[in-house]
């Protein structure tokens, strides 16, 4: 655990982004706290040179596709105590940097702390549970841009998202749960606060658990943590989307298949 320094900005903002050729995406995204000049680090994927000329903003050019190497790369070049994912595409809400900061303070044994999110209606993004200790169940429902972090922790435990996993990736959601999970395994501290910090757009890869892409990405999951039993984890999956009407019955099949293609990929390349 990390001590943290009584910076006024000690929290860097790691943003992930693809083709830009100007930093003004960033306007938007701090549209409601435009005065201030915190730390950013942009990650841009792209085969073009994106430059900043602000001191508060670094950009690494990244030649390279897959959300989850922009997060890694973003970690590895990380230079504040704390930390927070964003991508380019969410508002933050006023005041949102202290509000992560004050989370830290106020919880000081914590290593990674994740927020609420809303969507552009103003409702929250989930159905967040009550709870203050994240566990297994829990971080399922956790999107990577709520997700802020000791650097230190992260950092020293050598924890990174798996490059199958995330959008632009073989497997394309479930990287921020393996990711919060090797937190778990390294015996980190993960804390839920019950506050909202952005906005972000209703659809997202992660909400639409009965689409072919997902149901393929589970199932790989399932086979990088449980094996063998990844085929019962499967069934069960599958017998859940039918009960919650999330497929009809001549898809059980179907769905089914997609999944045992989504483990025989992820064998044959790990």
């Amino acid at each position: 655990m990390s001590n943290l320094k009584d910076n006024k900005n000690n929290l860097e903002i790691l943003i992930s982004t693809i083709n830009k050729s100007s930093l003004d995406f960033i306007n938007n995204i701090l549209k409601n706290n435009i005065e201030c000049l915190y730390p950013i680090l942009v990650v841009n994927q792209s085969k073009n040179e994106l430059k900043s000329n602000q001191n508060n903003i670094r950009v690494i050019n990244l030649n390279s596709i897959g959300l989850s190497k922009s997060r890694n790369t973003a970690i590895q070049n990380s230079s504040s105590d704390l930390c927070i994912f964003c991508d380019d595409d969410i508002v933050y809400k006023e005041n949102f940097y202290n509000t992560i900061k004050t989370a830290f303070k106020e919880n000081i044994d914590a290593d990674v702390i994740t927020f609420q999110i809303e969507n552009e209606h103003g409702q929250l993004f989930k159905d967040y549970d009550n709870l203050k200790y994240h566990n297994k169940k829990s971080i399922k429902k956790v999107n990577s841009v709520a997700i802020a972090f000791k650097r230190k922790s992260i950092v020293s435990n050598k924890i990174k998202f798996d490059s199958l996993f995330g959008l632009g990736s073989t497997f394309k959601t479930g990287d921020e749960y393996l990711f919060l999970r090797d937190c778990l395994k390294k015996n980190l501290k993960i804390i839920f606060v019950q506050k909202v910090i952005l906005t972000h757009k209703s659809v997202s890869s992660g909400k639409l658990a009965e689409k072919d892409e997902n149901i393929y990405a589970r199932a790989a999951i399932f086979y990088k943590i449980f094996g063998k039993l990844s085929y019962l984890k499967l069934v069960h999956h599958i017998y859940l989307l039918k009960k919650k009407n999330m497929i009809n019955f001549n898809q059980i099949f179907v769905k089914f298949m997609v999944g045992i293609k989504g483990i025989k990929k992820f064998k044959s390349i790990r």
